[in-house]
C-alpha cells in the first residue's frame, strides 16, 4: 500500500532542500516580492510546464519536476509574503525563513491529509497534466482576486489558492517520481 503522507513528506523534503541551498546562495532576497509578484513567478513555472508537457522538448535542458518544486517553493513564498507583508529589503535570517518554510509545509501537509480523507486520494487516479491546469486556474482566479483587491464574494481567498497550488505540485512530484519518469528531469 502507498504510504501519501510518506511521499509527501520526502516530495517536501526535496523542495525544502532546494530552498535553503537557494538561501545560502540569495539569503531571503524573494521578501521583497508583492504577493502579485509571486503569483506571476507561479505563472511562469506553470506555464513552462504546460509547455513542455505539450511539446515535449526543452531548450534550456531543465524538465519538469524541478518546475514543480520551484512551484511548491514559489505557493510557500506567497503564503509568507501574505502572512508578513512584502520588505524592502531582506528582513530576515535563512534560519527564520526556514522555520517559516517548515510552518507552512505543516499546513499544507495537514490540508493534504484532510482533502485526501474527504476526497478518497482521487488525486492518484489523475494525469500529471490535470495537475498542471488546476494550478493554471488556480493562478488566474488568484490574478482575479488580486486585481479585485482581495476581495472575494463566496470563494477563498488568494492564500488558499496558494496551498492548493503547493499540494498540486508535491502530487506531481510525487507521480513523477513514483513513475520513474525521470525524463521529466530533463522535459
Amino acid at each position: 500500500m502507498t504510504d501519501t503522507n510518506k511521499q509527501f513528506d520526502e516530495a517536501l523534503s526535496r523542495c525544502r532542500e532546494i530552498f535553503s541551498h537557494k538561501l545560502d546562495d540569495y539569503g531571503a532576497s524573494w521578501r521583497i516580492l508583492r504577493p502579485e509578484a509571486v503569483t506571476d513567478q507561479l505563472f511562469i513555472k506553470a506555464k513552462r510546464i504546460r509547455t513542455l508537457e505539450i511539446t515535449g522538448e526543452s531548450a534550456v535542458g531543465e524538465g519538469i519536476l524541478p518546475e514543480f518544486m520551484a512551484i511548491v517553493n514559489y505557493a510557500i513564498v506567497g503564503i509568507i509574503q501574505l502572512e508578513l507583508g512584502f520588505a524592502d529589503k531582506k528582513d530576515i535570517s535563512p534560519e527564520n525563513a526556514l522555520a517559516f518554510y517548515d510552518e507552512v509545509a505543516s499546513r499544507a501537509r495537514e490540508l493534504m491529509q484532510a482533502k485526501n480523507h474527504d476526497y478518497g486520494e482521487a488525486w492518484r487516479s489523475m494525469r500529471v497534466l490535470s495537475y498542471t491546469d488546476l494550478i493554471l486556474t488556480k493562478i488566474e482566479r488568484t490574478k482575479e482576486i488580486e486585481d479585485n483587491g482581495g476581495r472575494t464574494t463566496v470563494s477563498e481567498g488568494i492564500d488558499a489558492n496558494y496551498m492548493d497550488m503547493l499540494n498540486y505540485a508535491v502530487f506531481g512530484i510525487i507521480k513523477l517520481t513514483e513513475s520513474g519518469d525521470c525524463d521529466s528531469d530533463r522535459i
